[in-house]
C-alpha cells in the first residue's frame, strides 16, 4: 500500500468547531465577570432597594407634615414638593435626623420622663411588650461599650463534650452559687442563633473557658449571621487554610 493510502482519517468529532470554541470562551469570560461583579453589584442593589423602601414610606409622612403653602413655595429652581419627589434617599436622611433628634431629646430631663412613660406603656401592651422588652435590652447591651454586661467573647464546651458554643462572659460566680459550686466558675451567656435576645446562662469552670480576641460586637454579628460574618482581621485566606490542613495549594 502506498503512503497516500495509509493516511488516517480524522474524525469530525475530534476537531473543535470554531463556533463551539468561541461560545466556550464567551461563557468562561462571562462567569469570570459575574464572579468579579457580584460582590460589588449585590450590596449596591440591596442598598438601593432599602433606600427605595424607606423613601416610599417616609415621603407621604413628609408631605402630610409640611403645610401645602410651604410645599408649593417656589425657590427658583425647585419647590419643596419636587425636592421630596425627586431626591433619592430623602426618606433615609429624614429618618436619621428624626432619630438623632429623638436621642437628643432623650438625654435631657424632660426627654427622659417622656421616654420612661412610653416605655411603661409599651411594656404593658401584651403583644408589644414581648417584642419591645428584649429588643431594648439587646440595644442597651451592645450599644453601651463601657458598662456592658458582657465582658468578652468566649468558647465553652456546650451542650455536650466535644461540642463548642460561642458565648459572652458576664461575671465570676458569686454568693450562693459560688459557695455551692466550691470552686471558681464563670458565668457565661450562650445566646441562640439567629436571635441573641434569648439563650442560656451557664456556669463553667474557669479553666474550661477559652477566651477569644474578637469584640462583643463582632461576637454578636457572628451569632446573628449563624457563623457567616467573621471579623475582617480574622478572615483566613482559603489557600492558607488549605496548607494549614495539609492540603497542597491549588494551582491554576
Amino acid at each position: 500500500m502506498t503512503s497516500g493510502s495509509t493516511q488516517k482519517k480524522t474524525s469530525p468529532s475530534s476537531e473543535k468547531s470554531p463556533s463551539v470554541g468561541f461560545l466556550g470562551w464567551i461563557r468562561a469570560r462571562f462567569f469570570a465577570g459575574l464572579v468579579i461583579a457580584t460582590p460589588i453589584v449585590v450590596p449596591i442593589f440591596v442598598i438601593v432597594l432599602v433606600i427605595g423602601w424607606i423613601d416610599e414610606r417616609i415621603k407621604p409622612i413628609l408631605r402630610s407634615a409640611i403645610p401645602p403653602n410651604v410645599r408649593g413655595y417656589d425657590f427658583g429652581f425647585f419647590t419643596v414638593d419636587t425636592l421630596i419627589d425627586y431626591t433619592p434617599g430623602i426618606g433615609v436622611l429624614f429618618s436619621v435626623v428624626a432619630l438623632t433628634a429623638l436621642g437628643a431629646i432623650a438625654t435631657n430631663l424632660i426627654g427622659r420622663s417622656v421616654i420612661r412613660t412610653s416605655e411603661k406603656i409599651a411594656e404593658r401592651v401584651p403583644i408589644l411588650s414581648t417584642l419591645y422588652t428584649p429588643l431594648r435590652q439587646l440595644v442597651e447591651i451592645f450599644s453601651d461599650k463601657e458598662s456592658s454586661s458582657f465582658k468578652e467573647v468566649v468558647l465553652v464546651e456546650y451542650p455536650k463534650e466535644g461540642t463548642w458554643a460561642v458565648g459572652f462572659l458576664t461575671s465570676p460566680s458569686k454568693g450562693e452559687i459560688a459557695t455551692k459550686l466550691g470552686e471558681k466558675f464563670m458565668g457565661i451567656f450562650v445566646p441562640t442563633t439567629p436571635n441573641p435576645t434569648s439563650g442560656f446562662l451557664i456556669y463553667v469552670p474557669e479553666n474550661k473557658v477559652i477566651h477569644l480576641d474578637m469584640t462583643v460586637e463582632d461576637g454578636a454579628k457572628l451569632i446573628v449571621s449563624a457563623g457567616v460574618v467573621l471579623p475582617k482581621d480574622q478572615q483566613v485566606n482559603p489557600a492558607i487554610a488549605g496548607q494549614a490542613e495539609g492540603r497542597p495549594p491549588e494551582t491554576s
